[in-house]
């Protein structure tokens, strides 16, 4: 198992980067992430700056998760994605499998007081082949409108369809619907993952499932829950937070997230195993990850900086001007019931769950 570095006996990184080396220069980069408010977050940030400073164009393309097409490509020794980001469950996985192109975290760029980036990332950020961007999290929200007697408050209201009748979505996979059902069927946080690590725990949560089977439309990209709920298709949907966020706050759409139970994740950069252009996506990393951009991208999406540093940097939204920190998932007032995804836990599950869960779905 691929483990996360441990924060100890680093030496102090290099000063903040400066312009590309001749040894990085690329025509351009393609880089693959989640679309929707999500990517525009990264282009605003991280791209468009970069394309300014070195001339490199950078190709954005959309993808739904996961390693397949990833490990096809590096199967088939036809790399043509040189960063992606990805889960931490799948970055270790692929680290795993050696799909994934190592990568020294002594390169990064230290914080502005001189912290080496390798003690200025939050727990968990850094791993053999991956570095992280952001701190994010799947909740449920619900169109306030459909309820205006009150709308749902906890986990459990998302599975009771008597007392909030209505279509809901959810993402189609195993993860986190596992860990929803048990939240919402009494299991505490803590358990979660014991839980699940029995035979009977997985039986418990996908009973909890059927009670709400015939009434779930399921998504599978990030864009689609708030759309699904712009659109009356549900009433309450899973989603990722900067996704309702983003309709809450630039299309004023009437949305509600309710933090009961969300399940907190990172986000973070890799390279394909064979990517062409391997040092010019380094250098990427290396720009797209100092205190700066990671404090840049919070102007457009409620997603918290995977750098300590970055927090104390995080203002007003780019264009709606409002404060982002009470809308991070890591506010204070939003954690008081979250769950940390345990990596490791899907890591070594994902293939079994997500076996189970389509002979369930097909039933």
């Amino acid at each position: 198992m691929n483990k996360i570095l441990k924060f100890s006996t680093f030496a102090a990184v290099a000063a903040l980067i400066g312009g590309m080396t001749s040894a990085a220069m690329a025509d351009a980069l393609t880089i693959v992430s989640w679309g929707g408010a999500y990517t525009h977050s990264q282009v605003e940030a991280y791209h468009k700056p970069y394309t300014k400073m070195t001339g490199t164009k950078i190709n954005s393309e959309d993808y739904s998760g996961g390693l397949a097409e990833v490990r096809a490509q590096v199967e088939a020794g036809n790399v043509t994605w040189d960063l992606l980001d990805v889960e931490l469950s799948d970055a270790v996985r692929g680290c795993d499998e050696g799909i994934l192109e190592t990568i020294d975290a002594s390169m990064l760029p230290a914080a502005p007081d001189g912290t080496p980036a390798t003690d200025d990332f939050i727990d968990g950020a850094l791993t053999d082949c991956a570095v992280a961007t952001i701190v994010w999290s799947t909740v449920y929200a619900y169109d306030t409108t459909k309820f205006p007697a009150g709308g749902p408050k906890s986990m459990a209201d998302f599975f009771d369809t008597s007392k909030f009748p209505g279509k809901r979505g959810l993402r189609k996979g195993a993860k986190p619907n596992l860990e929803f059902a048990l939240i919402a069927d009494g299991v505490k946080a803590a358990d979660i993952y014991d839980v699940l690590s029995t035979s009977a725990g997985v039986d418990r949560a996908f009973a909890v499932l059927d009670k709400i089977k015939d009434d779930v439309i399921w998504w599978e990209a990030g864009a689609q829950p708030p759309q699904m709920l712009a659109d009356g298709e549900v009433v309450m949907a899973t989603a990722y937070n900067g996704r309702i966020f983003n309709a809450q706050v630039a299309e004023n759409k009437p949305f509600e997230i309710v933090w009961d139970g969300q399940i907190l994740d990172l986000d973070l950069w890799v390279i394909p195993k064979g990517s062409k252009n391997k040092a010019a996506a380094l250098d990427f990393i290396k720009y797209s990850t100092d205190t700066q951009r990671l404090a840049d991208q919070a102007k457009y999406i409620s997603y918290g900086p995977a750098r300590k540093s970055s927090s104390g940097m995080i203002g007003n939204h780019a264009t709606a001007g409002i404060a982002m920190l009470p809308h991070m998932p890591t506010a204070p007032e939003n954690m008081k019931t979250a769950i940390l995804n345990d990596f490791e836990w899907w890591a070594d599950h994902a293939d079994e769950m997500n076996e189970r869960f389509a002979a369930w779905l097909a039933k």
